[in-house]
């Protein structure tokens, strides 16, 4: 295992929404749901509203008193998906080995590629040229001997930053630095870890490895090694493959108790949610319907079906089945979710020339992937009942349609 890198995509929820407006950047936007929504907390924040003392998980009002000039924008996930796998596709560009780790970072093992890309920090500027240049975001980039280190080099210097850090550097770099810092550690851990008296990475790094296992097991040693920069797991370029289902929940703007209304809600998510297994290039047979009712009651329900899909026709009609069959008619309903599980992965899709469903979706993906995701949307998504695309059409729908960055 070659040097490891850590590519991290600075505020991405901010950054995607600067991308897709471009008037927005350099400003201060704050990525939040809607107070009548029930959503008034903040997802993501840009940086120049992190550094007037906006923090995730304020509340809408909060981050305003710090704020004021900002621009609230509702969550945008499809478009976010859609970068996370543009900036994944840049990755492999320079390696095959590519573990994404979270929608908005992932490692890299740069084994064998410095004769032909040249040195890490050539090859992580290069990653950064082309992210920047083809998504027009930013991002700040580790590079250590282990993956742990790389993940903690990145953080050392935020937005766009470039760090690298060898062996020698983890007592000098990262030891000082308060234990709240180290990866895996929480705030429940933090408080835990205070209580034994440490205060430091080095602390914990210097202490009897016995003592951390008496005390915490497994998770202990791992803590342990950890603080000494050591990390055996590998880049696992498969890591997605063991992913179980794929699902999208949406809490209502108000109490849905009209069935054409909980059928429209349904459609979205089942769109949502199929657009994302084709992404992935996933097919599953077990769909599930969660639902929460105004009184906080729920229901979970899911069914299995002969032949995998990744329809948004057949999952919607076995949810709404599930949801007519198990809920109670008229009862109010606040929440509603899909998920497909029981999934099978293939590299690649061969279309049925007879099927016409197929064929409507693929070249419904061919749009979205080339103009967006609000570049083609269905005529009842802007009914005033729908969710999912109501907040964005109101700043998206009326723009030409966008071309690839």
């Amino acid at each position: 295992m070659g040097p490891i890198l850590l590519a991290d995509m600075n505020s991405f929820f901010a950054s995607v929404t600067q991308a897709l407006e471009p008037e927005l950047r350099n400003r201060e936007v704050l990525i939040a749901g809607s107070r009548e929504n029930r959503h008034g907390i903040i997802l993501a924040a840009s940086y120049p509203a992190k550094k007037k003392g906006v923090k995730t998980g304020m509340a809408i009002w909060e981050a305003l008193l710090c704020a004021p000039q900002a621009i609230l924008r509702p969550p945008d996930f499809p478009s976010y998906l859609d970068y996370s796998s543009r900036m994944i596709s840049i990755l492999r560009d320079f390696s095959p080995l590519v573990e994404p780790f979270s929608i908005d970072e992932a490692f890299i093992d740069l084994s064998g590629t410095a004769h032909i890309l040249g040195s890490p920090r050539q090859i992580a500027l290069q990653i950064k040229k082309r992210i920047f240049e083809e998504l027009h975001i930013t991002c700040s980039i580790g590079i250590g001997p282990s993956k742990v280190v790389a993940k903690m080099a990145a953080e050392l210097e935020k937005p766009d930053g470039l760090n690298i850090l060898t062996a020698e550097d983890v007592s000098i770099r990262l030891w000082p630095l308060p234990i709240k810092e180290l990866y895996g550690v929480g705030r429940q851990m933090e408080k835990h870890l205070r209580g034994m008296g440490f205060r430091t990475i080095g602390d914990l790094a210097q202490s009897p490895p016995s003592l951390l296992q008496s005390r915490f097991g497994l998770i202990g040693l791992q803590l342990y090694q950890f603080a000494n920069g050591r990390d055996s797991s590998s880049v696992d370029p498969n890591s997605l493959d063991s992913v179980k289902s794929i699902g999208h929940q949406l809490t209502l703007p108000k109490d849905y108790s009209e069935l054409k209304d909980i059928s429209l809600v349904l459609l979205e998510l089942a769109e949502a949610v199929c657009r994302r297994l084709r992404l992935g290039f996933y097919t599953g047979r077990t769909i599930s319907l969660f639902v929460k009712g105004a009184d906080f009651s729920s229901l979970h329900r899911s069914k299995s079906i002969r032949l995998a899909t990744d329809l948004p026709w057949t999952v919607h009609k076995q949810a709404l089945g599930l949801f007519k069959e198990h809920w109670p008619e008229g009862k109010p309903v606040r929440l509603l979710g899909i998920s497909v599980g029981n999934l099978n992965i293939s590299s690649s899709r061969q279309l049925c020339l007879f099927d016409n469903q197929e064929k409507l979706c693929h070249t419904y993906d061919e749009i979205k992937n080339r103009f967006g995701e609000t570049s083609l949307l269905r005529g009842s998504f802007l009914l005033e009942t729908a969710v999912f695309y109501s907040d964005r059409r109101c700043h998206n729908m009326g723009r030409p349609p966008r071309s690839n960055l």
